[in-house]
């Protein structure tokens, strides 16, 4: 393949990773090819020190494949050791670090992180760190590994990671957009009904399909987003002529891959600006000409975030103070994992919890189990 179609290719992976976590390894293993390392690491946190610090994820892919024993050998020996975490944190937002610039020059010889784990373990002596910001003032770092031939980082290749950094951006911010909502994974159909998340269906022309009932509140106000004669505008100049920005480049009208972005909507005083992430949709290889939805607008709102009191979730479905607790967390983005790190609970114990839930409500499906916990925030005591 050429380097554009190899681009777009990546592109193409990256949009469904933003509606579906487990496909980040395909994405990685097209990413290694295209930049010929030996794979790479992503976490995902938010805090402002280190006393508050949450991880969200952090994890650690090569050719495709996913290093568990890696992740969990870095976080039990070494992350509290680890020289750059304080030093990353400062970076400016998208700029390219080499990681040896992150150590002092005796740290080269003396840090156990560097000497045990990162030149030894999985090639990452000479590796290509960035920071970029993420959502509510997290932070995306990604962890880029030395390159196969050893010969260092050519301009090709550092020039078309900060091609990527948008998309990684952007992909990142649509994942926690949809979990907070309990969508994360969803069909399109199933998040026209996610209550929690603004969702706008686009064609190819950028005219409105259908929208859900959140979508249809926030433009029937006009405060700050309206449908113009069946198409998006936002009501302040500046903020309409940045949308159409993002909207012409996620709808190109040679039929190329769309590309995915973000952007504000400002909204009369006192309320927030309302976050939009528009990602275009993959198209079936069949029946293209029928093919009604060519882009996703999600619409996040902060002043509707709602967030549900473990005990009034225990109550109204009958469930243990633990039960309610594992769903709310749940049902705020988390996965199985970060609720058992939370609740200072094992995985399995964790997995048992929400087995019990299944059982008691009928449900097969987490994202079922999600929406029923989002379906309590109408109740006013239960706001926390």
């Amino acid at each position: 393949m050429s380097e554009r179609e190899v681009f777009h290719a990546i592109l193409a992976s990256l949009h469904e990773t933003a509606f579906d976590r487990a496909r980040w390894s395909s994405a990685t293993a097209l990413i290694d090819d295209a930049l010929r390392t030996h794979g790479s690491s992503m976490l995902f946190a938010d805090g402002d020190s280190e006393k508050d610090i949450r991880m969200i994820f952090a994890w650690s892919f090569a050719r495709g494949q996913r290093r568990r024993a890696l992740e969990r050998e870095y976080f039990e020996n070494y992350y509290a050791l680890d020289e750059r975490v304080p030093r990353v944190r400062r970076l400016p937002d998208s700029k390219l670090v080499h990681v040896t610039d992150l150590y002092r020059e005796e740290e080269l010889k003396t840090s156990a992180t560097y000497n045990e784990l990162l030149v030894p373990s999985h090639g990452g002596g000479n590796s290509i760190i960035v920071r970029l910001d993420g959502p509510g003032g997290s932070r995306i770092v990604w962890h880029v590994n030395d390159s196969v031939d050893g010969n260092g980082w050519s301009s090709a290749q550092l020039n078309l990671i900060r091609r990527l950094l948008p998309h990684i951006r952007q992909c990142v911010c649509v994942q926690q957009a949809l979990a907070g909502a309990g969508a994360l994974g969803a069909s399109v159909a199933t998040l026209l009904d996610i209550t929690g998340l603004g969702i706008v269906q686009l064609d190819g022309r950028g005219r409105i399909v259908e929208a859900n009932d959140r979508a249809r509140d926030v433009l029937r106000t006009g405060e700050g987003l309206f449908d113009k004669g069946g198409f998006l505008h936002a009501r302040l100049k500046e903020d309409n002529a940045k949308l159409q920005a993002v909207l012409a480049r996620a709808l190109p009208p040679s039929g190329a891959q769309g590309a995915a972005g973000p952007t504000m909507v400002s909204r009369p005083w006192p309320l927030p600006p309302l976050a939009l992430h528009v990602n275009p949709v993959g198209r079936p290889e069949t029946d293209l000409r029928i093919w009604p939805v060519a882009a996703l607008v999600l619409v996040t709102d902060p002043a509707s975030r709602i967030r549900i009191d473990p005990a009034v979730a225990a109550r109204v479905l009958g469930l243990t103070g633990m039960e309610g607790r594992v769903a709310t967390l749940l049902a705020e983005g988390m996965t199985v994992r970060e609720v058992a790190a939370a609740t200072g609970r094992g995985e399995s114990t964790i997995r048992s919890h929400v087995k019990r839930m299944f059982t008691k409500h009928g449900l097969s499906r987490q994202a079922d189990l999600v929406r029923l916990v989002l379906s309590l925030g109408g109740a006013p005591e239960s706001r926390r």
